[in-house]
C-alpha cells in the first residue's frame, strides 16, 4: 500500500487550488453573461433556452406580453429553421408593447458545441435610433403641421406616373392657395393660422381616393394629384364640391374663421409632360384667380401663360429700376382750408421707365410688395426726400411736415422699421417726418402698436392712419391708437355734399378723431362744392387733393418758374376749381 508523502500531498493542494480557480472564473462568467447590457440567449434544435441572461429575460418577458401565442410561435420556428439550415441571420424586431414600441437589431448564429446543435443570439436596443431615423424620413417627406406629403412626395409620385406612361393615362395636377392667409395670421395670430391651414388639410383631404395626393409644398400653399380621371368635367366637379366645402367657417380658439382658397388647375397631358411644366401651369391659373374673384377655381389655357410672360417681364424690369434707383417722388401739399396755408406734403414714389416715361404707383406697388421688394423701395423714398430737402424748403417752406407711405406689412416688422427709423434720425430732421399707415397695422396682431410706435415716438416722429374707413376698422383697438393723424378716404369726401349718409360718416369720424385728439385730414379733394361743404359743415383743417394740387416733381416746378415763392403762392390760390372726371385710387398703398 502507497503510503503519501510530501509530494502527493502537494500535488493535492495544486490540483484543490486549480479546481477552487476554475469554479471562482466559471461564477465570474456566469455573472459577466448574465449581466451583460446586450441580451443573449442559447438555444437548443428543439427551441428550448439553455441559457438566458438578464437583458434577454427582461425582453422575453415583454414579448410574451406583447405578442399572441401565435407570433411567438412563428419567432421560435424562425430560429429553428435558421438553426436546422446552419445559416446566420441578422434581423430587426419590434415588440410594440408599452407606451413606446422598442425594435431590437438581433444576430441569431448556429453553433456546434460538445456534440450540440446550438442558436446563439444576442440582441441590441436600436429603438433610440430607429425613433430618429423615422423623425428624419417624416421631417424630409412629411409636413410636421398638417401630416401631409411634403414637395418632393408628391413630385417623386407625378414622376413615378410620367415614367410609366403607356400613352393613356390621365391625371389633374390642382394648386391651392389660401386667400389672404398673411391677414388672418395677423388678425388672430399665428397658432390659429397654423391650425387654419391644418383644417382646411383635413377637410380636403376628407374624399380623397387611395390613389390621389395632397401635399403642402409651402406656408398656405398646397399640391392635389387626382389620380386617375376620365376628362375636364369630372375634375370640375370635385374641385367645385372642395370650394363649397372650404367656404363653411373653421371654428378655432373660441374664433369664427371664413376663408376662401384659389385654384388653379392642369390637366396631363393637355397641360404639360412634366411635374414642374405641369405645377407651374397650375401655379399660373391659379394666379388668374387670384387677381380676379378669389375662392375660386380656374383651369390653365395658353392665354394665361402669355400673360405670365409679360408679368415676368414686368418683375425683371421692376427689380432692374431698383437696381438702377430710377424712382423720383413728387409731392402733394396738405392745406389748411381756413387759411389756405401748406400745413405738410406726402411724398408720393413714381418710376421713369426705360424710355423715361413717368409710370404711376399702380403698375408697381403692388407687384414690389409682392416680390418682397417694397422694403427697398421704402429706403429708395427716403433718399429721394433728403436729396430734395432743399427744394421742398424752397417751395413749402422749412416747417412742413413731410409723409411718407409705409405698408402694414412693412409697419409690423420690427427687423424693417428699426433700421428704417436709424435712417430717419439719420436724416438729422425726423420731427418733420409724418409715417402713413392704413389701419390695419393698428389693428392687427403685430409688433407695430407695443415696439415701433414708441421707437418712432422718441425720435419726434408723427405717425398718420391713412385710407381711414376702408380697413378693418376696430372701435376698440382705436381707443388704444395713439396716432397724430386721420386722413379719411376720399371715397367719403367725394361729392360729399350731395351724400347724406356720407356727412353722417364724416360727422362721426370728425367726432371720434376729436375725442381722441387726433388731427383730420381730408383726401382726394377735387372740387369747389367739397371744399365748401367741408367748410361750412364740418370742423376739419386740413385737405389734401387735385382742387389745391396734382403731386409736383419739384425739379420740373423749379425749372418753369423762376420765383420759387410764387409757385408756393399759385398751389393755394387756384382762381377756378380743376377737377379730374375720371379720378381713381392707384392702389393699396400710395407712395
Amino acid at each position: 500500500m502507497h503510503s503519501p508523502n510530501k509530494n502527493d500531498f502537494q500535488a493535492a493542494v495544486t490540483q484543490a487550488n486549480n479546481e477552487s480557480s476554475f469554479e471562482s472564473e466559471l461564477s465570474i462568467l456566469r455573472d459577466v453573461f448574465r449581466l451583460l447590457p446586450t441580451g443573449v440567449t442559447v438555444q437548443d434544435d428543439n427551441g428550448a433556452f439553455v441559457l438566458v441572461n438578464d437583458a434577454a429575460a427582461a425582453t422575453l418577458q415583454r414579448a410574451a406580453a406583447a405578442l399572441d401565442l401565435s407570433q411567438l410561435n412563428d419567432r421560435r420556428e424562425a430560429c429553428l429553421e435558421l438553426l436546422r439550415a446552419g445559416r446566420p441571420a441578422v434581423l430587426e424586431e419590434s415588440i410594440a408593447g408599452g407606451k413606446a414600441k422598442q425594435v431590437l437589431l438581433t444576430s441569431h448564429r448556429p453553433v456546434r458545441i460538445a456534440e450540440r446543435n446550438l442558436l446563439i443570439s444576442s440582441s441590441t436596443d436600436i429603438s433610440e435610433q430607429k425613433a430618429f431615423e423615422e423623425h428624419l424620413f417624416r421631417s424630409a417627406y412629411y409636413d410636421e403641421l398638417t401630416g401631409l406629403p411634403t414637395r418632393r412626395v408628391i413630385e417623386h409620385r407625378v414622376n413615378s406616373l410620367l415614367k410609366y406612361d403607356n400613352g393613356q393615362g390621365r391625371f389633374a395636377l390642382a394648386f391651392l392657395d389660401v386667400d389672404n392667409f398673411k391677414h388672418i395670421n395677423d388678425y388672430y395670430g399665428h397658432s390659429v393660422g397654423d391650425a387654419l391651414l391644418a383644417e382646411m388639410a383635413k377637410r380636403v383631404g376628407l374624399d380623397l381616393r387611395e390613389s390621389d395626393i395632397l401635399s403642402r409644398i409651402s406656408g398656405d400653399e398646397f399640391v392635389l394629384l387626382l389620380n386617375p380621371i376620365e376628362n375636364e368635367s369630372e375634375v370640375a366637379e370635385f374641385i367645385r364640391f372642395i370650394l363649397q366645402r372650404l367656404k363653411a367657417p373653421f371654428y378655432i380658439d373660441q374664433s369664427e374663421i371664413f376663408a376662401s382658397t384659389s385654384i388653379g388647375v392642369s390637366l396631363y397631358p393637355e397641360h404639360g409632360r412634366s411635374y414642374e411644366e405641369l405645377r407651374q401651369n397650375a401655379d399660373i391659373a391659379m394666379y388668374r384667380v387670384k387677381n380676379g374673384s378669389k375662392g375660386a377655381a380656374a383651369f390653365f389655357d395658353a392665354s394665361m401663360e402669355r400673360e405670365a410672360l409679360a408679368r415676368m417681364k414686368v418683375e425683371q424690369a421692376l427689380r432692374v429700376a431698383i437696381l438702377e434707383k430710377r424712382f423720383c417722388c413728387a409731392f402733394q401739399p396738405k392745406v389748411d382750408i381756413r387759411t389756405q396755408e401748406i400745413q405738410g406734403v406726402e411724398a408720393l414714389v413714381r418710376l421713369r421707365d426705360d424710355e423715361g416715361v413717368i409710370q404711376a404707383p399702380s403698375t408697381f406697388i403692388n407687384l414690389a410688395t409682392e416680390l418682397g421688394l417694397i422694403d427697398e423701395l421704402t429706403h429708395l423714398v427716403l433718399a429721394e426726400i433728403v436729396k430734395s430737402i432743399d427744394l421742398i424748403n424752397e417751395t413749402f417752406g422749412p416747417d412742413t411736415t413731410i409723409s411718407m407711405n409705409v405698408a402694414a406689412k412693412q409697419a409690423g416688422n420690427p427687423e424693417f422699421m428699426g433700421p428704417f427709423a436709424q435712417a430717419i434720425e439719420a436724416t438729422g430732421f425726423p420731427k418733420r417726418f409724418m409715417i402713413e399707415v392704413t389701419e390695419d397695422a393698428f389693428v392687427t396682431k403685430t409688433h407695430f402698436h407695443d415696439e415701433i410706435l414708441p421707437l418712432f415716438r422718441k425720435l419726434g416722429v408723427r405717425i398718420s392712419i391713412d385710407d381711414f374707413g376702408i380697413g378693418y376698422s376696430s372701435l376698440s383697438a382705436l381707443a388704444d391708437i395713439t396716432a397724430d393723424e386721420i386722413k379719411i378716404d376720399r371715397s367719403f369726401i367725394t361729392d360729399i355734399h350731395k351724400r347724406p349718409r356720407s356727412q353722417g360718416i364724416l360727422r362721426a369720424i370728425e367726432s371720434l378723431s376729436e375725442a381722441l385728439g387726433m388731427t383730420v385730414i381730408a383726401e382726394g379733394l377735387e372740387s369747389f362744392e367739397e371744399l365748401a361743404y367741408l367748410q361750412a359743415a364740418t370742423k376739419i383743417r386740413y385737405a389734401q387733393g387735385y382742387y389745391f394740387s396734382k403731386p409736383i416733381f419739384l425739379e420740373d416746378l423749379k425749372l418753369a418758374t423762376p420765383r420759387v415763392s410764387e409757385a408756393r403762392a399759385g398751389l393755394v390760390s387756384r382762381p377756378a376749381p380743376e377737377t379730374r372726371a375720371a379720378y381713381a385710387r392707384t392702389g393699396t398703398y400710395r407712395r
